[in-house]
């Protein structure tokens, strides 16, 4: 007969101290802006501006991240994640097969009169 593991009321803290995640830098939340036609498109019209962002990151850390980069107030965050995808090429030697990493995307909307200068750095 099996019995059932109860952890005291200690131990079920101590539990949960070893599992908390510690937060991230912001510098680790942000990995580059993504400027393409769509996402400028939405820049000008609805001021939402397009990030890659680390996977592990959730929603409050981007909205710090974005606020302390850029000095900008932001409304909301809105997050995706795109899936992996297998890619093949067609070469002399044969099929090359591969993959590409899946990775996590957040619309950050700005607050009005707001702007983010993504070309600075150019």
């Amino acid at each position: 007969m099996l019995q059932r593991f109860s952890l005291t009321k200690k131990k079920q803290k101590l539990n949960l101290k070893y599992f908390k995640e510690k937060e991230m830098n912001p510098s680790d939340v942000l990995i580059k802006p993504i400027l393409t036609e769509k996402a400028n498109a939405q820049q000008d019209t609805l001021r939402r501006y397009t990030f890659k962002v680390a996977r592990k990151s959730n929603k409050l850390e981007i909205k710090k991240a974005i606020e302390t980069f850029y000095g900008v107030t932001v409304i909301s965050v809105n997050t995706a994640v795109s899936p992996a995808k297998d890619r093949s090429r067609f070469t002399k030697a044969g099929i090359l097969k591969g993959r590409k990493p899946a990775y996590k995307k957040a619309y950050v909307t700005v607050a009005e009169g707001e702007t983010i200068d993504l070309y600075s750095n150019i």
